[in-house]
């Protein structure tokens, strides 16, 4: 397996920068370069008062995003000068589907997640993003689960 281009996801939390370390070594091994990822969701809804009407996004989405991209900056800081990252931030429906489609529409060749080790009601009502990733990914992804 050739491995020239890690899309790395984070969900700005320190949870989600877990998987630096391992990105890093990964990057190092195959000189290989990183995009550090950040969805936003964009939740669609009806426009007030007309039901029928296509649902539209958050006008607050470019500035969310924007707001995301400083903040991928920061983080990126954590894994070092000596690899080449790129740090992209993008609006999403949702979050699973939109990772998997830039990894399939941008060569990445793997996807790094952390996931957060839900279980029973919170992860039936909250979902999991990882599994949503596994599901709609054409690229190997490899998961770190939550450190105990």
């Amino acid at each position: 397996m050739i491995i020239k281009h890690i899309l790395l996801t984070t969900d700005l939390s320190d949870e989600s920068q877990r998987t630096f370390e391992n990105a890093v070594a990964l990057a190092k091994t195959n000189d290989a370069r990183i995009t550090l990822l950040n969805v936003v969701e964009d939740l669609k809804v009806a426009p007030h008062g007309a039901p029928l009407a296509p649902p539209i996004g958050d006008p607050e989405g470019p500035a969310l995003v924007a707001a995301a991209e400083a903040s991928l900056r920061k983080q990126s800081e954590a894994l070092g000068s000596e690899i080449n990252v790129t740090c992209k931030a993008i609006l999403g429906t949702s979050i699973g589907e939109a990772v998997a489609d830039y990894a399939n529409d941008n060569d990445c060749d793997i996807i790094l997640i952390s996931t957060h080790g839900r279980t029973g009601f919170r992860r039936l009502v909250l979902g999991s993003i990882a599994d949503e990733v596994l599901r709609h990914a054409h690229v190997p992804v490899l998961c770190f689960p939550r450190a105990k």
